[in-house]
């Protein structure tokens, strides 16, 4: 049987199981919910430097709390897994033990929500400016730790498989990902085969990664529970001008004064405010 890490290499994509414990999911679980709470008192999209709580209206549900952005700048748990040893053991064999992270994010997929699909593209697409990632189809890891249950019923990612070996993929043009439906045509007109498209069947605790260039996407929960999954994105620091540091020489990072990573008004507005959407 093959190992995470050369599966990740052969297809783009792998999963590790059984990382976390109950007891683990539950207390990962409790934040997420803490985070949900947080964001629909504040009643609208909200930024305080790095951290982000992105809410929109669900033609379903009402108002939801879609996403939230760098929440481990306040929240002690979520900072925790973060830098787990077992993430940095994950992540090491590719992009070795000085890692910077560019993604700490929160992804809610309410049961019946309308607006909570993703789609397909590649990751690359959000790398930006790109002067500032180097080497990224070797240099850049994103995973996910599932707080729930993933399947293709509940809106488990589909991913592509060996699509990183493609490089950039022209998918959906300017069209938006977020709350886009996952539609295979948007592969058939990029020339690729949504007949090879793979779900990625999780549990609780099982720890997913994924290559920046893997096409993936996702579709609605129709189950009757959610579907949560955190996801950090880690970088070889050597390869990266932005983002936090999550481990030197393999050990964990504390997180100061918010750093540049994607907020490009970050020094001139830090300061708390609304946004209109």
């Amino acid at each position: 049987m093959s190992s995470p890490i050369e599966e990740y290499r052969s297809r783009g994509y792998a999963i590790v199981r059984g990382v976390f414990n109950s007891a683990e999911m539950a207390e990962l679980a409790a934040a997420f919910d803490r985070e949900y709470a947080a964001g629909l008192r504040h009643g609208r999209s909200f930024r305080h430097g790095n951290l982000h709580y992105r809410l929109a209206e669900d033609a379903a549900l009402g108002r939801i709390v879609r996403l939230v952005q760098w929440p481990s700048y306040h929240d002690a748990v979520l900072n925790r897994f973060r830098v787990d040893p077992r993430m940095l053991r994950i992540v090491a064999p590719l992009i070795g033990e000085d890692v910077k992270q560019i993604i700490n994010q929160l992804h809610w997929k309410p049961p019946g929500a309308a607006m909570a699909d993703f789609a397909f593209h590649q990751d690359v697409r959000f790398r930006r400016p790109r002067e500032a990632y180097r080497n990224l189809a070797e240099s850049y890891v994103q995973t996910g730790i599932a707080v729930d249950r993933h399947s293709r019923a509940s809106g488990a990612m589909r991913l592509l498989p060996a699509s990183h070996q493609l490089g950039e993929v022209a998918l959906a043009g300017n069209r938006r990902v977020a709350d886009a439906a996952a539609s295979e045509q948007t592969l058939l007109e990029a020339g690729l085969d949504p007949s090879r498209l793979v779900d990625l069947a999780l549990e609780p605790g099982d720890v997913a990664l994924w290559n920046s260039y893997t096409v993936h996407g996702s579709g609605p929960n129709t189950t009757a529970h959610d579907r949560r999954l955190y996801i950090n994105g880690y970088v070889r620091a050597a390869d990266c001008d932005r983002g936090e540091w999550a481990w030197r020489s393999g050990l964990p990072c504390p997180l100061g004064p918010p750093q540049l990573v994607h907020y490009e008004a970050l020094h001139e507005r830090p300061e708390p405010h609304y946004l209109d959407n």
